[in-house]
């Protein structure tokens, strides 16, 4: 005979109690903790082990184990967020908004995996094979191996599993799928913990990739215990506007790769694709000798990027200077407004200053702190800078020019783009090993550099 239990569970820790509490006292955050009841059957095995009762430890030395495994989905730019592909026996969780793509994205990698490796489970929850098809025929896609189902329960996706024998799984979404033993909703922190824990077993057990698509909270944070993004692999996060045509990927975690990698789509009529020279992309449509626009250079992962930075300074309208920023931190601002006014004499200090990074980027690194100094100052003097002229540095409290990593592939990719000009810390200039034709200007304060660009 069952028994039911109730019990409420934090949504961001997974932290359980007998009784409600405001306050979880494991990640002390406040309103977190939900009703929860499940239904106990007492004749009802216990959860799985995770991986062979007869497995012995083994020496490191002895594990075979290489990045030729790997299934890579044939998109370079999802191959390179992920570290080379697919690693067999893991898990990927992959979050973003709706409508931004996830499912278009991972439809078209596994028609992709499907031709080269073998056969690929698609398990959708929330659509139906119809309306899945009329998307792969939007899509082009026709491969043989690619099967599709409509599923949310847990015990018959496994059952699936097991007869087909595919070589990657997708569960499309996490928060659809229940186990049928467990009396709450599908969605609720319980289902969604235990859906994952039965997942990742599978995954190692049987030594394939599950990928599995979570929703997000209207703060962009992925919804469902905090526990689901500690038990997986790899967080993904697919970004971007809904408006806009480009979307980036970057990885969150990655137990197998860089962290730092992004990649980066345009979404089209006929589905999305990936954008191979995205500096070119990027600066390709900024309008020429207008003041406040600046060329600034970023490094995301091993990937050196070109953005168009661009500044507004205009009176206080409300007479409260205000700062707003899209896609650069808000608070990188108002430090770069006062070390402007007290190190460099420009007083911007009763005006409203919006900067922006064209394309949707977000950026958060401080090699763009000169960059955008200068796009300040820019337009509060109304005088264009050099359009051939890429600016890369970071700022101290004090105006110096501080050095940047990576500066040889900023340097290449400015020169790759036919840049005829670098403004750059001076001290980079030590080791600098540049083979391409760009001229080189070293700097080592803001006077410096405002000197040499406005």
């Amino acid at each position: 005979m069952s028994k039911e239990r109730r019990q409420f569970v934090c949504g961001e820790c997974g932290y359980s109690s007998a009784k409600w509490l405001g306050r979880c006292p494991a990640c002390e955050q406040w309103n977190t903790l939900t009703d929860e009841v499940q239904n106990i059957s007492p004749q009802k095995t216990s959860r799985r082990h995770l991986g062979q009762p007869a497995s012995l430890p083994e020496p490191i030395t002895q594990i075979a184990a290489s990045d030729a495994d790997r299934l890579q989905t044939g998109i370079a730019e999802f191959d390179r967020v992920l570290g080379g592909g697919f690693v067999p026996g893991s898990v990927v969780l992959l979050g973003g908004d709706p409508g931004i793509g996830k499912s278009t994205l991972l439809l078209q990698a596994s028609n992709a995996l499907s031709r080269i490796y073998g056969s690929v489970l698609y398990v959708s929850g929330e659509e139906s094979v119809t309306q899945i098809k009329l998307r792969a025929n939007r899509l082009g896609i026709d491969s043989d191996s690619l099967y599709v189902i409509c599923e949310n329960n847990l015990e018959q996706i496994e059952a699936h599993v097991a007869s087909l024998q595919p070589d990657i799984v997708i569960i499309d979404s996490i928060q659809s799928v229940y186990v049928p033993e467990i009396q709450a909703a599908p969605g609720s922190i319980t289902q969604v913990r235990e859906s994952a824990v039965q997942l990742l077993i599978s995954a190692k057990n049987k030594n394939i990739p599950i990928v599995l698509v979570g929703h997000v909270t209207k703060d962009g944070a992925l919804a469902g215990p905090r526990v689901l993004e500690h038990m997986v692999d790899t967080v993904l996060s697919f970004e971007g506007e809904s408006r806009l045509i480009y979307r980036v990927l970057r990885a969150v975690k990655n137990r197998f790769g860089s962290t730092n990698e992004i990649g980066i789509f345009e979404m089209l009529s006929t589905g999305i694709v990936e954008v191979k020279n995205p500096s070119a992309m990027f600066i390709g449509e900024r309008q020429r000798h207008i003041t406040g626009s600046v060329v600034v250079s970023t490094i995301e992962g091993t990937r050196p990027l070109l953005l168009e930075l661009q500044a507004l300074v205009s009176p206080a309208s409300s007479g409260i200077p205000r700062n707003t920023a899209a896609g650069v931190d808000r608070h990188r601002i108002a430090l770069l407004l006062a070390v402007l006014q007290k190190r460099a004499g420009i007083d911007i200090g009763g005006s409203d200053v919006f900067v922006n990074i064209t394309g949707g980027m977000r950026l958060d690194e401080p090699g763009i702190d000169l960059g955008t100094a200068i796009a300040i100052t820019s337009n509060h003097r109304d005088t264009a800078v050099d359009p051939r002229t890429v600016v890369i540095g970071e700022v101290g409290l004090g105006g110096e020019v501080r050095p940047v990593n990576h500066i040889d592939k900023r340097l290449g990719e400015a020169a790759k783009l036919g840049f005829d000009r670098a403004v750059f810390p001076e001290y980079n200039r030590n080791n600098l090993d540049l083979k391409q034709d760009i001229d080189l200007v070293g700097v080592k304060d803001l006077h410096g550099a405002l000197s040499e660009l406005l």
